[in-house]
């Protein structure tokens, strides 16, 4: 088993998940707008199901999509972390970074706060060679967190393998960084 890495910044605790989580788990991704760039909102059974998969993840890795809770409060907020995508990408093998906050908690530095904690924690302690972030090119916020956190857009545009040719959240950009020796 291997060792469970739970990282902190100042405001953050980034950290495996709990029971606890679920019910505002469910409710970000139940969000309109904070699923305003995926294909749809997430039910509750659905939302539990992907909140499972990340607890299990990193019991199993030590790392992956954290539970982000507010040092001050230990409130719930969302996650961040990173992640080896499902699905067969252009650039894969890859690890990506990913991160969804409840709108609440937007506009503070959260999400660029913890990416940045979490970057660290795949270079310094994974030593991880690359880390990639892709989003749908209208997905100006999240473009403009991989922009703070050091990522360069990449020319190489693809095409979401999960998405059905002619969705409108189908082309994705892609970001990268590599790690600095």
């Amino acid at each position: 088993m291997p060792k469970l890495i739970e990282p902190e910044t100042e405001r953050l605790r980034l950290r495996q998940w709990c029971p606890e989580d679920r019910a505002p788990f469910a409710a970000l991704n139940a969000d309109p707008e904070v699923m305003e760039f995926f294909p749809s909102t997430l039910d509750k059974m659905t939302s539990d199901a992907m909140a499972d998969r990340c607890q299990s993840l990193i019991a199993e890795r030590g790392w992956g999509l954290w539970a982000i809770e507010l040092k001050a409060t230990g409130q719930f907020i969302g996650y961040v972390g990173l992640h080896i995508p499902a699905y067969e990408l252009p650039f894969s093998p890859c690890v990506e970074i990913g991160w969804r906050l409840a709108k609440n908690f937007w506009g503070k530095g959260y999400a660029t706060e913890a990416a940045k904690r979490a970057l660290q924690v795949a270079f310094e302690q994974l030593e991880l060679p690359e880390i990639v972030a892709f989003t749908t090119i209208a997905n100006q916020r999240s473009r403009a967190v991989m922009e703070r956190v050091g990522m360069t857009l990449s020319p190489d545009y693809f095409d979401h393998p999960a998405l059905a040719e002619g969705h409108p959240l189908r082309k994705h950009c892609l970001y990268r960084l590599a790690a600095t020796l």
